[in-house]
């Protein structure tokens, strides 16, 4: 049987008993997070680091491969950005954008979705006019689902999409519980002809945003969702098959528990080495240290002279014998390209180096 996307909200009550419980989990580790990511004074190395690799996994779960140190590197040179490296960069690029559209007027509307979509794939294509889009099973081939296929169907659905996204009182239930469903819907709309994976996905952090769930975008679920990659696929389909909300519910919920619980480990362990840097190197060299230097230690695990020259004001020789300095006594790595070097704060990579 064809599913046909139908507007939102569904005529289902999807706050059953079990969801409402895993609600109520979710949000307690939401707030933890929130009061967490306060606690690091400069918004910049949280929002640029855990973008970067949300970009990278949310890439990988539409085959858009790429290392860390090819991640990295990239961000330092550009003879080192290839066409995977290149999508992730527009990825982070998409999603800072729309944190600050979205901050700024406290709306998610169909034209900045446009523009994020436009980002990441470097095209005005804009929603689907042609019809022909199925998605297949990428080991059989087979259709497994059929999107709208008119573009009057889609335009409409898209500004349902945006009143039930923006308006509390058209459909108000919790928002976690409504971001779930969100996300189903506008996977099930597909309106592009690509990016539709990558451009839900930060539909789902800006919405937390809006909803002051969290004052930063630093909780991904692309990570889960990688994990849990096959259930991801089977439980959207189920939902147009069986009307299985309650189990697609559940996993939104368990992964955004999961992914909070994981990034409060992550900015507590950022917070510990950032005073254990600034402690040391404050003590081993006091006239070079200063909170921008600190700061440029952890925007980005990766840094070289023009960076320390860009960030601290100083001179060339200066920001060269920071480096010198700091990669001599261990708190950076030093690597060679070319003619030129770079410095890598090791621990730190670490850090985001995923154990799974």
């Amino acid at each position: 049987m064809t599913y046909k996307v139908l507007p939102l909200p569904p005529d289902i009550d999807l706050e059953t008993k079990a969801v409402l419980r895993k609600t109520a989990s979710a949000h307690r580790f939401l707030a933890e997070l929130k009061g967490v990511a306060a606690t690091i004074p400069n918004e910049s190395i949280l929002i640029n680091t855990l973008v970067l690799q949300e970009a990278k996994d949310s890439s990988a779960i539409e085959n858009i491969i790429t290392t860390d140190d090819e991640l990295f590197r990239a961000e330092l040179f550009e003879e080192f950005i290839g066409p995977a490296q290149k999508e992730v960069q527009n990825y982070a690029r998409a999603l800072r954008y729309g944190f600050e559209k979205a901050r700024l007027h406290n709306l998610l509307t169909n034209k900045l979705i446009l523009e994020i979509q436009e980002i990441l794939e470097e095209n005005r294509a804009g929603y689907r006019k042609l019809p022909g889009t199925a998605l297949k099973n990428q080991q059989t081939g087979a259709v497994v689902y059929t999107p709208p296929q008119e573009y009057d169907t889609i335009v409409d659905l898209m500004d349902n999409f945006e009143q039930i996204i923006n308006d509390n009182e058209r459909w108000p239930v919790d928002p976690l519980v409504k971001m779930a469903a969100l996300h189903f819907q506008f996977e099930s709309i597909h309106p592009f002809y690509d990016g539709n994976g990558r451009t839900g996905r930060i539909l789902n952090i800006l919405y937390l945003v809006n909803k002051d769930l969290l004052r930063l975008p630093i909780l991904y679920l692309s990570r889960y969702i990688i994990r849990h990659k096959a259930d991801y696929y089977r439980l959207l389909q189920d939902v147009r098959d069986h009307d299985a909300w309650e189990a697609w519910v559940l996993y939104v919920l368990d992964g955004v528990e999961q992914t909070a619980r994981e990034t409060i480990v992550t900015i507590n362990r950022i917070k510990d080495l950032m005073l254990d840097y600034k402690h040391r190197i404050r003590d081993q060299f006091p006239r070079m240290y200063s909170q921008d230097l600190l700061n440029n230690l952890f925007r980005h695990p990766y840094t070289k002279i023009e960076f320390i020259m860009r960030d601290l004001q100083v001179s060339r020789p200066t920001a060269s014998s920071y480096l010198s300095k700091l990669s001599h006594d261990k708190f950076l790595e030093k690597h060679k390209r070319g003619v030129s070097n770079y410095y890598i704060n090791r621990p730190l990579l670490e850090i985001f180096i995923p154990k799974y």
